[in-house]
């Protein structure tokens, strides 16, 4: 399968935890005593569905597949006080970025932006308790326990936000694409069409003296992006994960202030707080202009942003991108 295919972001899956395994209400027996106190233990609780990050994973594609899930049963308790053992508890592994939503109304519940971090999916019923548990002055020989409780069973969301470092924003074909395939080793899908990129694509870029940061190519915006028009709101998801914004306008657009304007305000309606975010701004493909065009053109540069002219195809000026990246993500803010 074509990575894009094996991307996947957003799944519901259906959640089954083990009922609690029963108390027992067995009496002390043995040789030289034929009638004894109660000594049932405790049933075991059910098993738990928990969720745990692993920095390896990328897509939430194995969830595709594998839409209801469930954990074991707790066992019952048994004599001389013996507890139940407790049902298995079931963990599924997700990608770093995966937040938790309630399945009905969508609720907000948890995020997993760690690795090993845990969280609760469902938890599984409670045992009963034993015989033990309601011995009392005037009852000293209860022949009654708890039941366990039943399991629950519930839907949750998993939605992943893609983190990285370095996010990029544009246009379709605005060459994002093609310059994490340069600066990375990354081998995203090229082609001049719009939405050649469906899902985001990680690449690490290397950088002097054997430092790194992580660039993600999401896929491209246009206007209407932010009232979910195209594939926007599956875009600007991912970009409220990322540390900076590297924005991404063609050299032969009528103007670049005015496509940068229109960048900004879609992330802008769907967040505000996305402006709060570095940013730089790579004017692409300017192996087309000569050194003329590009002083006269820089009379219609935003003047709030850090600006580089670049060529992927050509390599220029990504030795200079990386610098201004590199220093925007480590500088005090």
């Amino acid at each position: 399968m074509a990575q894009g295919s094996q991307f996947v972001d957003y799944v519901k899956i259906n959640c089954r935890t083990g009922k609690g395994g029963a108390g027992s209400s067995h009496l002390y027996r043995d040789r030289l005593t034929a009638k004894g106190g109660p000594d049932g233990g405790d049933g075991g609780r059910g098993g738990n569905i928990i969720v745990i990050g692993n920095e390896n994973l990328w897509t939430l594609l194995e969830f595709r597949y594998k839409k209801h899930v469930k954990s074991g049963h707790g066992e019952n308790g048994s004599r001389q006080g013996m507890h139940g053992a407790n049902g298995n508890d079931l963990f599924l592994e997700v990608p770093l970025g995966t937040v938790i939503r309630d399945g009905e109304t969508g609720e907000y519940m948890f995020e997993i932006t760690e690795h090993n971090e845990e969280g609760f999916l469902l938890e599984g019923g409670k045992g009963g308790l034993g015989n033990t548990h309601f011995k009392s002055p005037t009852n000293q020989t209860p022949r009654y326990a708890q039941p366990g409780m039943s399991g629950a069973e519930e839907w949750r969301i998993l939605e992943l936000k893609v983190l990285a470092d370095v996010g990029l924003v544009g246009f379709p074909n605005a060459g994002k694409s093609t310059l994490l395939s340069v600066i990375s080793a990354a081998k995203p899908k090229i082609a001049d069409y719009e939405f050649t990129t469906l899902a985001p694509n990680i690449g690490i870029v290397p950088y002097r003296d054997y430092k790194s940061f992580i660039m993600a190519d999401i896929p491209g915006i246009i206007e209407g992006a932010a009232e979910g028009k195209g594939i926007g709101h599956r875009f600007l998801r991912h970009i409220e994960r990322n540390s900076s914004l590297l924005f991404m306008v063609t050299a032969d657009v009528d103007s670049i202030k005015g496509s940068y304007e229109i960048l900004l305000n879609e992330l802008r309606k769907f967040n505000p707080e996305l402006l709060d975010k570095r940013r730089v701004l790579a004017v692409t493909k300017s192996d087309m202009l000569d050194d003329e065009l590009i002083e006269e053109m820089k009379g219609d540069l935003p003047t709030d942003i850090e600006t580089v002219f670049i060529s992927s195809v050509a390599q220029v000026g990504l030795t200079e991108l990386k610098d201004l990246i590199w220093k925007q993500l480590n500088e005090e803010y």
